[in-house]
């Protein structure tokens, strides 16, 4: 494991400190590999001004419901329901997350390594790229909690020892996302400021913040000066739909009060040249469900057709 290296992206302080300006790119490609690929200039402009981008209807239905039937197996599976990697709601029995779902399944690992998929990630990185992380976030009907407030980035750099903000989420829908089932929410704009977060992050914290995040939440003021300034995003879509969004892109999102669930795929991919070094929190490292330091190995995309396949 490489040492700590400079900070950057100072948080988790005893005293509440200005948010700043970014000091990486929002799209890091230039030349060829910003041009040559699936996503237009018109894209790449519009993810450089807010943080993310929406496509509806990526996958189609019958993909889609194959991986829906992932998803019930694993409901139902008690080997799953006890892995580490598996959060349930606090004080149920109810899945929350499944991480290192690429690992549980070659469906899901196929399509990490979608070649369409992997040209946008070069575009956005400028790199080659590997999974940091990747989950499956249920919310079902009625009970479903929400998530509070946070850049994803923020957590990932004091926890886990990620140098800069260059990875990417891809958020792929496996049900219908709409205004009513607690939809992703987004602050566009707000991945070009950092926000330091006030706490000590104690050893283990993920045990706890998986459940309810507490620490790395900007707070109120903060939060509020942004969404006045910016508005707030939910988009919204039918399953199969795409967002892809910026590490440091402000999200959350509310508690599902209706009777329809909600469940989304998440795939993080890190520059294989951001590679982890020790935790900046000064704690030891996540596991590597949560931060990947084992497998980093550049993606190769799989040639044939992979949504077809999966």
């Amino acid at each position: 494991m490489e040492t700590r290296s400079q900070d950057l992206y100072p948080s988790r302080l005893e005293r509440p400190t200005p948010s700043f300006d970014r000091l990486d790119p929002v799209v890091h490609s230039t030349g060829a590999v910003r041009t040559h690929g699936p996503l237009s200039e018109t894209d790449l402009a519009r993810y450089e001004r807010d943080g993310f981008l929406a496509f509806p209807n990526f996958l189609d239905q019958e993909t889609v419901a194959r991986f829906r039937q992932d998803l019930r197996d694993y409901e139902n599976d008690p080997d799953i329901l006890r892995a580490e990697g598996t959060i349930t709601e606090p004080g149920k029995q109810e899945i929350r997350s499944v991480f290192g779902v690429h690992e549980l399944s070659e469906r899901f690992d196929r399509l990490t390594r979608d070649p369409e998929i992997l040209d946008m990630v070069h575009q956005l990185l400028g790199s080659e790229a590997y999974i940091h992380q990747s989950r499956i976030n249920f919310k079902p009907g009625f009970h479903g909690k929400g998530f509070d407030w946070h850049s994803d980035f923020e957590t990932w750099h004091t926890e886990d020892g990620m140098p800069r903000m260059r990875a990417v989420s891809f958020s792929i829908a496996l049900t219908d996302n709409t205004p009513f089932n607690g939809p992703l929410m987004l602050i566009p704009g707000s991945h070009k400021k950092f926000v330091p977060c006030v706490g000590r992050t104690p050893e283990d914290n993920y045990q706890h913040s998986l459940k309810k995040q507490e620490l790395g939440v900007p707070n109120d003021r903060d939060l509020a000066k942004m969404a006045d300034a910016r508005g707030i995003k939910a988009p919204t879509g039918p399953a199969g739909s795409l967002i892809i969004f910026e590490c440091n892109t402000l999200h959350a999102s509310n508690a599902n009060m209706s009777p329809w669930p909600r469940s989304n795929l998440f795939f993080v991919f890190n520059s294989v040249e951001n590679q982890l070094v020790e935790p900046f929190c000064g704690n030891k490292p996540r596991p590597d469900f949560l931060g990947n330091r084992t497998n980093t190995r550049a993606l190769q995309p799989v040639r044939e057709d992979v949504r077809r396949t999966c």
